[in-house]
């Protein structure tokens, strides 16, 4: 039985989801050790650990990455000549749960209903709905278009921004990065889902939370290096927006001096919103395992010549 190396902080769940559907798999969880995972043709994990091995110089015939990116596995001078498949279908639902639950916070009132019960008033004020409203997606990838099905029965209309404008199901409007200024315009929500990549960097910035409406929200669950910090503290103080929920931060952890942690209008979170989910993501690999043994195309397949 092929050797299959856990490189992953939750690894020992990984293996309890692994072995409850297949109780044969020969799976081996990671003590860092360069000769154990040579001795594994078929790695698991995070890219940052498996980057560290392939430094050590040992490397794998395929990597199933526990993480939607890889950017780890692009540092220069590490091999590229194995196989490697991204956790797609992995994080959408855990993502899209984490923004329904405060657009629907936004909607609701709730932080304003808690502070009326705190205050022992009848706070009569009707909430609002997402019926209708207008949901920008910045970044309408595989993680993306999971987050619009979940808000389709919302009764939203949803746009996308890619960097190729192509139609996509469920969305009234599909245009490119290009468009962003307009796109941002019209809409309720603004969810940016982009990657960390040069053109994604500061894309959010004066001029961008300038365009967006007054009564809008901005969620970011992407990087945090798309947003420059101070024109969105600026965009807060002067109500350009009305509010902003931040999960990704362009230092992690947030310094507890950043004035981020103090501004009303804000909510942070500490990098939660798409946490792995070890029974998809086993779902996942035990789907792509077949496909390796028989040299079939894996899904999730990076092609490492496609990516700079």
């Amino acid at each position: 039985m092929t050797a299959i190396l856990l490189l992953d902080s939750r690894a020992d769940e990984i293996c309890s989801v692994l072995h409850a559907a297949d109780p044969h798999l020969a799976l081996v969880e990671s003590t860092g050790d360069p000769q154990q995972a040579a001795q594994c043709p078929i790695w698991v994990g995070e890219p940052d650990k498996a980057a560290h091995m392939l430094r050590l110089g040992v490397k794998p015939q395929w990597l199933q990455s526990t993480w939607a990116g890889y950017k780890p596995l692009l540092e220069a001078r590490l091999p590229q000549d194995y196989r490697l498949s991204r956790a797609v279908g992995v994080f959408g639902q855990p993502i899209a749960e984490y923004i329904i639950a405060y657009l629907l916070q936004h909607e609701l009132r709730m932080n304003m209903r808690q502070q009326s019960q705190q205050r022992c008033e009848w706070d009569k004020s009707l909430p609002g709905s997402l019926y209708g409203r207008q949901v920008l997606i910045v970044g309408a990838g595989d993680i993306g278009r999971e987050v619009a099905a979940f808000l389709q029965p919302f009764g939203v209309t949803l746009h996308g921004i890619v960097n190729v404008p192509r139609p996509l199901p469920g969305f009234e409007r599909v245009a490119g990065i290009t468009e962003l200024p307009q796109a941002v315009q019209h809409a309720d929500y603004v969810i940016n889902i982009l990657p960390d990549t040069p053109a994604t960097t500061g894309i959010y910035n004066a001029a961008l939370f300038a365009a967006m409406k007054h009564s809008s929200l901005f969620i970011n669950v992407g990087r945090g290096s798309a947003v420059v910090d101070d024109d969105l503290l600026a965009a807060l103080a002067h109500q350009h927006i009305a509010g902003a929920v931040l999960d990704v931060f362009r230092q992690e952890p947030l310094p507890q001096g950043h004035p981020f942690w103090r501004v009303p209008n804000l909510t942070v979170t500490a990098h939660i919103a798409g946490p792995l989910v070890p029974q998809r993501l086993g779902h996942l690999f035990l789907e792509n395992l077949p496909r390796f043994m028989h040299g079939l195309p894996l899904i999730g397949e990076v092609d490492f010549s496609g990516v700079y």
